[in-house]
């Protein structure tokens, strides 16, 4: 599912704009979650929620979408989907280091090593010798990135705001939990609320983004850009693909893959992205692949592996 939403996003973004396009993502997404959240509560706006609940989620929202994902989407028009999924594998090993620092958790030795290997295999993917018919022979030689360095600092930039906002967003659904039980409910409410309750804190965190991804918008000076793309309705119709794919099915299935499975195989199969991805890129794109490319998503998704291992 995040292999599809990634691939319709990438066309989105080159046809609308990333700004255009989280705007837009926002929108569709927190649309599509009232409309869930009406179906089993009667009510499109997420169960009560304390403000300390509301403060971490909203800060999630302010750094896993506004920035991470105004990283992200600049990351698929400079360097396409499968280098910005490749860079969204440093993501577990941000959040590790931020639980480690903000809240006392431990990183075991196969972990870090897991680390390491991710950032192997993200720097065989991405670095290369300099062109064989430079005419200095010391040129030739020399080991330089293949991509642009922007599209590089993007990636970057969203794989870290992706982990930073999955620890806030693990702060805000524990007193999501301690609010719920606080309130007066039937037990097939409260079980129904706790089904519920990774929509609900992706609606509240939608807020931040929405109101953040607004304000870029305006900053940036495209909301004529924005109108324009109420008449694309094929753009329209690419993005609410990707939303399907991404924030709407995609977390169901990311939530069925850790219920079902241990959390570190499910994290492990969500990661397999920038390996899946790698077909429909050639097929649908027609984008050239080296082997080195493939040999460095392997390398590192079997560092998220091993990180969830250890």
């Amino acid at each position: 599912m995040w292999t599809a939403s990634a691939l319709f996003s990438e066309v989105a973004t080159k046809r609308l704009g990333a700004s255009v396009v989280n705007v837009w993502r926002m929108i569709l997404s927190m649309s599509m979650i009232a409309a869930l959240l009406f179906a089993f509560t009667g009510s499109p706006l997420p169960p009560p929620a304390s403000a300390t609940t509301w403060t971490w989620l909203l800060l999630s929202g302010m750094v896993g979408y506004v920035f991470g994902d105004y990283c992200l989407f600049n990351a698929y028009h400079l360097i396409g989907s499968r280098f910005a999924q490749l860079f969204m594998t440093i993501s577990p090993a941000t959040a590790a280091i931020a639980g480690w620092l903000f809240m006392g958790q431990t990183i075991s030795p196969l972990g870090i090593v897991g680390m390491t290997v991710t950032s192997l295999g993200i720097a065989l993917s991405i670095l290369g010798k300099a062109d064989k018919d430079a005419a200095d022979h010391q040129k030739r030689k020399r080991v330089e990135l293949r991509l642009p360095l922007r599209g590089v600092l993007y990636g970057l930039g969203a794989g870290v705001g992706q982990g930073l906002g999955l620890v806030l967003s693990a702060k805000g659904l524990y007193h999501y939990d301690l609010s719920l039980q606080s309130l007066s409910l039937s037990s097939e409410q409260l079980d129904t609320y706790k089904m519920l309750l990774p929509f609900a804190a992706t609606f509240m965190r939608g807020v931040a983004g929405l109101v953040g991804f607004t304000f870029v918008l305006a900053l940036a000076r495209k909301t004529q850009q924005f109108t324009a793309s109420l008449r694309d309705g094929r753009g329209l119709s690419i993005l609410s693909c990707a939303v399907v794919f991404g924030p709407f099915v995609g977390v169901s299935l990311s939530l069925m893959a850790t219920r079902y499975t241990s959390v570190g195989v499910g994290m492990t199969l969500m990661s397999l992205s920038p390996i899946l991805i790698l077909a429909p890129a050639h097929w649908i794109f027609g984008q050239r692949i080296a082997t080195q490319e493939i040999i460095g998503a392997c390398v590192s998704v079997l560092g998220v592996s091993l990180f969830f291992i250890g």
